[in-house]
């Protein structure tokens, strides 16, 4: 018996010499980091597929409704978060988390789980930070392999998206930062020697995610004023003009960025100078 078993093994040897035969997961596993807010969301998770079995139903093969669900396949699904965010209205502290959820026909309840360190069956309730519940939609094409992803990126919100089957979920996440940066911006801008860009940087704040024009104005104005050729500034400060609704200033500042990206040969910036004139 010994003799068979190593001329077996003699024989794997001379076939293979001891090499490593890497054979592709039945659910491999797939990390997204999303920058998010000040901070940023990774989230780890394995990817099954229906191979022909019932999922999100009475007592189906996968994922059946009413029970708790790993989210995925193999180990726990997590989520790590590197700066406060809000789950659905509820607070959730930087740190790494499991993801586990109870499909329902209507809706799902979503639980966010401390213990992210052992194997996706390993749920214990005791563990649980908070529970929520969410809508559950219908898709009209099959999902055959089990996806998720942050979409919809905002300043201070997105959505992580779950998909399988038929069946498609949407988590909510809130991120608090405006009255953060506000903060810091106005620090910084206080001080005795203000680096300039500094100006273009905070006009850019006080635009896209504050929405304080008047703000926005008067540092991009600043803005330009230490960098005169800044097509690019101007092209913000026409911006900020219209919707303050100073059309007159947004035309001539559009026509000042146009001027000045067709000089610099930047065919993106002369289109969007284009562009905001059509729409005054």
């Amino acid at each position: 018996m010994k003799k068979i078993l190593f001329a077996a093994l003699a024989l794997l040897t001379v076939q293979f010499g001891f090499s490593q035969i890497k054979v592709p997961a039945a659910s491999p596993t797939e990390t997204i980091i999303q920058d998010f807010g000040m901070g940023r969301l990774e989230l780890t998770y394995s990817r099954p597929n229906l191979r022909g079995r019932s999922v999100f139903k009475e007592n189906s093969e996968l994922a059946p409704l009413g029970k708790v669900w790993r989210t995925g396949a193999n180990a726990s699904t997590k989520l790590k978060v590197t700066d406060e965010i809000d789950l659905a209205g509820n607070k959730l502290d930087s740190g790494t988390y499991a993801i586990f959820t109870i499909p329902g026909k209507k809706k799902w309840t979503i639980i966010i789980n401390k213990d992210s360190k052992n194997w996706g069956t390993d749920y214990a309730q005791a563990d649980d930070i908070f529970r929520f519940m969410v809508p559950a939609e219908n898709m009209k094409e099959t999902m055959e392999t089990f996806t998720m992803q942050f979409t919809n990126i905002q300043p201070e919100s997105c959505e992580l998206h779950l998909m399988w089957g038929n069946v498609a979920v949407k988590v909510p996440i809130i991120t608090h930062i405006v009255s953060r940066l506000n903060a810091q911006f106005e620090q910084a801008l206080q001080a005795d020697n203000v680096n300039p860009n500094l100006y273009f940087a905070a006009a850019n704040f006080y635009y896209d995610i504050a929405k304080d024009y008047n703000k926005a104005l008067t540092n991009v104005t600043k803005a330009t004023e230490n960098n005169p050729t800044a097509y690019y500034m101007f092209l913000l400060k026409a911006k900020v003009e219209k919707a303050i609704g100073d059309k007159a200033s947004a035309k001539a500042d559009a026509e000042k960025c146009m001027q000045l990206a067709t000089k610099a040969k930047n065919d993106d910036y002369v289109r969007g100078a284009n562009m905001l004139l059509k729409s005054l």
